[in-house]
């Protein structure tokens, strides 16, 4: 690949971003200095290498999942964000926000009303999670509640009853017991092979404590499950690019197949194709996705459902201000809680 065929590369893909029609050599002409038929040459070429294909006979050239792949990979350059577009998008953000999911959720319909697409909303990944605490707490006559805590900051408590009442040397040796051989347990490495191994360590209590650790292994999967949002549907059944029927069903089932498709995308801006990813519904589309942090540890990601014929110069910026700025103003609302804690105390 020499560089007038990845600038030929480059303005095919921009080109028809842009209109959505085939690409000729003529409008090839306008970022490239070549003739016209050694345009059509390298065209030729890239189409004989996969990055391009033709339609039919008499059109120009489209794109093909690697031609964009290159294009993501190397070649796009994104438009910096003015100073104007920077304060209108700050305008659009939630400040005076209650709740982190309140600023989440504004930055989310502000990316889809920019950009015309469906956006998502993840929580951190949570199978890098480790098991920080497990208690078992007594409530009242048979009632108990198990309080967990994971090293991600998930704090989760559920209640539930028993047939009989636990006396103080099974609560201790159940509470001891879930120390020894869950605290610092990644959640992920919590399978069932694993939790049959611990049952069977119970000895003499197994038949007393198995209902509360099967209680125990219930939370942890309910933590594991990610959360996902996705905004902006309407966007998707509008699209031209998309079949209307795969989004039908998309929209049937899209957080377990969203969630699915931006598995393991935590730790910079990616990019995504479908063509990329089995089982996903949607042909011929896109994921960009982001994380954003609190207190310089993941937090979440925001992302964008779009086709592959994005404005990838112009959304790519638009995601990363908005998941630097989450970050920032969720840092400093932690901090600013933090103080006030600080004061409350004195």
């Amino acid at each position: 690949m020499d560089d007038r065929k990845l600038k030929i590369l480059t303005a095919v893909v921009d080109e028809y971003i842009l209109t959505g029609e085939p690409v000729g050599s003529k409008a090839i002409m306008k970022h490239v200095n070549a003739s016209s038929a050694t345009i059509r040459n390298e065209m030729a070429e890239l189409e004989k290498q996969g990055y391009l294909e033709q339609p039919h006979t008499s059109a120009g050239r489209v794109p093909t999942y690697n031609g964009y792949r290159l294009y993501v990979d190397r070649l796009v350059r994104s438009d910096p964000l003015s100073a104007d577009e920077k304060k209108e998008l700050d305008e659009m953000l939630d400040s005076d926000f209650v709740s982190e999911d309140d600023l989440v959720e504004s930055a989310s319909l502000a990316l889809s009303k920019l950009t015309k697409c469906a956006t998502v909303v993840a929580d951190s990944t949570p199978k890098f999670s480790m098991i920080s605490k497990v208690e078992v707490i007594p409530t009242g006559k048979r009632m108990y509640v198990i309080l967990m805590v994971t090293s991600s900051g998930t704090i989760k408590n559920k209640a539930f009853r028993l047939e009989f009442d636990l006396d103080n040397e099974q609560l201790e040796f159940f509470n001891n017991f879930v120390r020894e051989n869950l605290d610092g347990l990644p959640l992920s490495e919590l399978s069932d092979e694993y939790v049959d191994k611990m049952v069977a360590a119970m000895g003499a209590y197994m038949m007393t404590l198995s209902p509360i650790f099967s209680e125990v292994i219930k939370m942890t999967k309910e933590i594991r499950s990610q959360d996902v949002k996705v905004k902006g549907h309407k966007n998707l059944l509008t699209c031209k690019d998309f079949n209307q029927n795969e989004i039908i069903s998309f929209l049937d089932d899209d957080t377990q197949q969203i969630s699915k498709f931006i598995d393991d995308t935590f730790s910079d801006l990616h990019v995504m194709f479908s063509d990329e990813r089995d089982g996903f519904v949607i042909h011929n589309s896109s994921v960009i996705t982001a994380p954003y942090k609190k207190n310089g540890k993941n937090a979440g990601s925001l992302g964008l459902i779009g086709p592959m014929r994005l404005d990838y110069k112009k959304f790519i910026p638009y995601l990363e201000y908005f998941t630097d700025r989450i970050s920032q103003m969720l840092t400093e609302h932690s901090e600013s809680s933090d103080e006030t804690d600080i004061k409350d105390k004195q």
